[in-house]
């Protein structure tokens, strides 16, 4: 792999979620330049060879550094090693973003109302848009829909809460809806697609689903993307293709 493309930098800080849950600050080289919802392409050296994975990027695109949000996978090639990182650790990044998974690929309808719905570490590219003042400004509500196992998996909430209040002086409203699939004492407890067909997901966020005024994004593992994207259809919802629907998806696996 030719290193012209990469850059190598430097781990900044690594915080621990929970037992299969962690992320990791690193520096941001001064070309680097993203969108709101795109993914980094990042890479460790395992035994004398580059592997690499694609990682949506968790930072505003106007921080100085890159922040990214990884599973452990049992036995992975790559976060097998990835999640032993540390401060002062070096690591290579592709020197270009990739992925479409931004708001700029909305053109009909018009930005109104905005649905983001993940499961997991899905949750990194929403929670970049959210720290985008042009979301704020474009949208009208802003439904955040998280999706886990069980509670300790819910990361992110603490700087959930700051965005809002970062934002609150904005005109767009915003709802947030933690999901704990695995916590039948949790508000809302059943899969993505479950509730919005039985219209719970609607009612919590005191908004409905509509095809002249939603867009929605989904970001998780391939089963829930497919799922939620069948539910959505079955309400009137349509795929964006070339600027025009409300679905929009990324299978982040």
């Amino acid at each position: 792999m030719s290193e012209d493309k990469f850059t190598l930098e430097t781990v900044l800080s690594v915080k621990r979620w929970s037992s299969n849950l962690f992320s990791f600050r690193m520096t941001r080289p001064a070309h680097f330049r993203f969108t709101a919802g795109q993914f980094a392409r990042i890479g460790i050296d395992v035994d004398g060879e580059m592997v690499v994975r694609a990682y949506s990027v968790v930072s505003s695109p106007f921080e100085e550094t890159l922040e990214f949000f990884s599973i452990v996978v049992p036995d992975g090639a790559f976060t097998s090693r990835l999640q032993y990182l540390k401060e002062g650790d070096q690591i290579y990044l592709e020197k270009i973003p990739y992925g479409f998974l931004t708001l700029a690929r909305y053109q009909q309808p018009l930005p109104q109302d905005l649905w983001l719905l993940a499961t997991g570490t899905g949750v990194a590219p929403f929670i970049s848009m959210l720290q985008d003042f042009a979301t704020w400004q474009n949208y009208r509500h802003i439904v955040l829909a998280y999706s886990v196992r069980i509670p300790d998996e819910l990361a992110y909430v603490d700087k959930i809460g700051e965005i809002q209040s970062m934002f609150a002086e904005e005109d767009a409203s915003f709802t947030f809806l933690p999901i704990v699939t695995r916590d039948p004492l949790a508000k809302l407890n059943q899969r993505l697609p479950k509730l919005i067909l039985s219209g719970e997901l609607e009612s919590a966020a005191d908004l409905k689903l509509k095809a002249d005024r939603s867009h929605v994004m989904l970001c998780g593992n391939p089963q829930m993307v497919e799922d939620t994207k069948e539910a959505l259809k079955s309400i009137g919802l349509t795929m964006n293709r070339r600027g025009e629907g409300n679905i929009a998806v990324e299978n982040y696996w």
